[in-house]
């Protein structure tokens, strides 16, 4: 760049650290990352930015570590308003007598219009910017993820009963087709098909599934070997692990996302290495709900990628991504008795360019790239708690509290300002919130 040379851009922030996911393992100190429209222009040290661009707005964030925005890889963003509904039980009895029953009783398109809206306030307000979302009306969380400004991936809830949605398979999967047409062209939202889980879907369902993908070119996300008994009970009823009957349809693909995988084996690991299908990790769920351990660091070991994901607030409870790299470093070091394991860079990763690469994003959002979104994140590491900072990644894994999280940017958009949410009206939203709570509540102590 000529001596002279003076770059016009709209947004320069100057930071402590940034830490860019990729080149992986790279702190860099004392850079400005500028922003021009919704792409990241350069990354620079301070003094080149001094010499070589002029901005429209300068931010100052001396105590401050950026990074990219988190994946959140797998949610139920609406259950949100079941926060806390049944506690303390295991899967099959919380879905059973109580997730489903209060599905049967509440959901609507705007039930999940609320209960997105809230999910979402929290998500950017712990440094989420793009999310996967597997529930009811997807139509709705597609709307209004794109008016708040967030990215998204939207799944297509594909089960063999009726549900509040509709009828069954073949009607879920129109309205999915259409849905895929609706978005094809969206830089926000993406939409993927979403079998609830080999258990809930029969095999004419699973191949149509398939076939849809396929011709669409859009990706399946689905819930896979989340216990030991969805195990046991398909050995019995199929004669083979629900990975290998997903695999006989075609749907263990590089562009499927496997949630759970707390039981994995030879046979698994194989498949998963050999079609290139992604993991989401949801090790808080995984923990509540007494499902197992994902065997991340075995996974990782065969380059098999790991995303993670909150899961829904219903049996986690909340959308807190850094709490749950936090949990998944610890447990990977537990799970497979290395205290290396799932270091705090290679936690980084996994809720950043691990989560764009299982969502097929990963050439435009989960790391600081020149070119790429400006998706971007701020969290100030000033305050006495925080304090000494010897490594920013291993603070970000280990020691944050998400509500340090100051500034973010979605596409070169401010989402947070200084703690504060810019799209959303809290104050409304709250509203709304309490009423379902009442309503909710009324129906429990009725029944």
């Amino acid at each position: 760049m000529a001596a002279d040379t003076i770059i016009a851009v709209d947004t320069r922030i100057n930071a402590r650290w940034v830490i860019p996911v990729v080149p992986e393992h790279q702190v860099l100190e004392h850079h400005a990352l500028l922003i021009l429209g919704d792409r990241i222009e350069a990354i620079v040290p301070q003094s080149e930015a001094d010499r070589h661009y002029r901005a429209r707005e300068t931010l100052n964030l001396g105590n401050h570590v950026l990074l990219p925005g988190l994946v959140n890889a797998h949610g139920h963003a609406a259950m949100s308003l079941f926060r806390g509904l049944a506690d303390d039980l295991p899967l099959m009895t919380w879905l059973q007598e109580h997730i489903w029953p209060a599905e049967g009783a509440f959901i609507s398109a705007d039930f999940i219009g609320d209960g997105t809206t809230l999910a979402m306030a929290e998500m950017l307000r712990t440094g989420t910017t793009c999310f996967s979302d597997m529930y009811f009306f997807p139509e709705v969380v597609a709307e209004s993820a794109r008016d708040t400004g967030m990215r998204a991936q939207v799944c297509v809830p594909v089960i063999d009963f009726p549900t509040p949605w509709g009828s069954g398979p073949e009607e879920y999967l129109r309205k999915g087709d259409n849905l895929i047409c609706r978005w094809q062209d969206d830089d926000y939202i993406r939409v993927a098909l979403g079998p609830h889980a080999p258990y809930t879907v029969s095999d004419g369902p699973l191949q149509d599934i398939a076939r849809l993908s396929e011709s669409r070119n859009v990706p399946v996300q689905v819930h896979l070997h989340e216990t030991a008994g969805e195990i046991r009970d398909a050995l019995e009823q199929t004669g083979v692990r629900p990975s290998e009957r997903l695999a006989s349809f075609g749907l263990l693909t590089d562009t499927t996302q496997c949630v759970h995988m707390t039981q994995v084996d030879k046979t698994d690991l194989a498949l998963l290495e050999r079609t290139g299908a992604h993991v989401i990790h949801c090790p808080e769920s995984n923990l509540k709900l007494a499902s197992g351990f994902c065997p991340v660091h075995q996974l990782q070991s065969q380059d098999i990628n790991v995303a993670i994901g909150t899961d829904g607030a219903a049996s986690n409870n909340d959308h807190d991504l850094f709490g749950e790299l936090s949990s998944a470093a610890m447990l990977a070091k537990a799970v497979s008795g290395n205290a290396a394991a799932l270091s705090a860079h290679q936690a980084l990763a996994m809720g950043t360019i691990n989560g764009a690469r299982a969502l097929g994003r990963d050439h435009e959002i989960g790391s600081l790239e020149v070119g790429k979104q400006a998706d971007v994140i701020a969290v100030d590491l000033g305050d006495p708690f925080a304090q000494p900072v010897y490594d920013p990644a291993s603070h970000l894994t280990y020691s944050l509290h998400a509500r340090q999280l100051s500034h973010s940017w979605i596409g070169g958009i401010p989402q947070v300002q200084d703690g504060r949410l810019t799209r959303i009206d809290m104050k409304d939203l709250m509203l709304r919130v309490r009423d379902w709570s009442d309503r909710i509540r009324q129906h429990r102590n009725n029944t």
